[in-house]
């Protein structure tokens, strides 16, 4: 049996959990989550779907993309989750929103295309140009 995660958004109207492993998780470097989040970088990791649920507040949704819904708290604006249609049984959630966010590093950099120049990488770290999904 997985541990159980917990996270939240900044004014904690917003919180989650979900029981799998601390893996698979990617800093995007996509235009849109730069948008989306403000940040130069969204930490994601992706999780099973079914071992998601909101324990907390019902989140505000955006659909980003054609394949892309987004979901964020509607008091304090927190990006909190995305769901892709492209893999359909899982369920990206931001890193920086989990309680222990530094139990949680990245193990690879996604949408290298989009990367701001002038931002310098961990070279440990394995680059996709746009995103591997399995």
């Amino acid at each position: 049996m997985h541990e159980i995660h917990r996270g939240r958004c900044q004014c904690g109207a917003l919180r989650y959990q979900f029981q799998a492993p601390l893996r698979d998780i990617a800093h995007c470097h996509c235009s849109i989550c730069r948008r989306s989040t403000g940040g130069i970088v969204t930490t994601w990791i992706s999780v099973p779907l079914a071992s998601f649920r909101w324990l907390a507040g019902t989140p505000r949704e955006y659909a980003s993309s054609p394949s892309c819904t987004r979901s964020f708290c509607p008091v304090c604006g927190a990006h909190l989750t995305l769901f892709t249609s492209l893999s359909p049984q899982t369920l990206d959630v931001t890193i920086a929103t989990l309680e222990h966010p530094e139990q949680a590093p990245a193990d690879r950099h996604i949408w290298m295309q989009n990367r701001l120049p002038w931002l310098h990488l961990d070279p440990q770290l394995p680059e996709e140009e746009q995103e591997q999904i399995p």
